[in-house]
């Protein structure tokens, strides 16, 4: 299979002020992008075009470690676009509100926890709202472009939020204060988004 960078469903000055539209440009058709070509061509070194990306990241450890880096920096940006919308949305979907409540307490706790684990993440990496195969809705971070779904990650779960730690999303408006950047991320978040990938799992929680 030969992957395409996924086209956004918003302008790249949509998510402004939060996100300014310079930085998305940047990271959208530049970083994104150069993931995508390294991981199509390693596909093809590693003869793995039969296979779908999270069966490849079942095994991913098999692999060199590039592999690993350009198969993730290309999927976990793609779901990054689609957790994000102009505005924001309310988190209204009653199954997910329960998990929420169910494993944080409230929602306020959750966005108190996820921050808290985006902020002392050190490094580059991800933050991530998963769901583990027993239903546990849980927050953790990975380094550099890995996620939940490679067997080399020591907990595993399908993504549902993830939020992307390298400074080339953010340095540019916010410089060295990630904290700010995981601020405004807190007002771009697609609910409606994370509800479908939650209850596509069917899980009863």
């Amino acid at each position: 299979m030969n992957y395409k960078l996924p086209q956004l469903s918003y302008e790249y000055d949509a998510l402004e002020p939060q996100m300014d539209a310079e930085t998305l440009k940047i990271h959208h058709l530049k970083h994104h992008a150069k993931y995508l070509e390294n991981f199509n061509n390693l596909i093809k070194v590693y003869s793995l075009e039969h296979k779908g990306i999270k069966e490849i990241f079942q095994e991913v450890s098999h692999y060199p470690v590039a592999l690993r880096n350009n198969g993730g920096g290309f999927y976990n940006h793609s779901l990054f676009w689609e957790v994000l919308t102009p505005g924001g949305s309310e988190l209204n979907d009653a199954n997910l509100k329960d998990g929420i409540t169910k494993y944080f307490g409230t929602p306020d706790n959750f966005k108190h926890e996820f921050t808290e684990v985006a902020l002392n993440h050190f490094g580059s990496g991800w933050a991530w709202l998963i769901q583990r195969e027993n239903g546990e809705l849980l927050i953790y971070s990975t380094p550099n472009q890995d996620n939940s779904l490679m067997d080399s990650t020591p907990i595993n779960g399908e993504p549902l939020l993830c939020l992307d730690l390298w400074e080339h999303a953010y340095y540019l408006k916010y410089q060295n204060n990630r904290k700010d950047y995981i601020n405004a991320f807190w007002n771009l978040v697609n609910w409606d988004h994370v509800a479908e990938l939650f209850n596509k799992n069917n899980i009863n929680i």
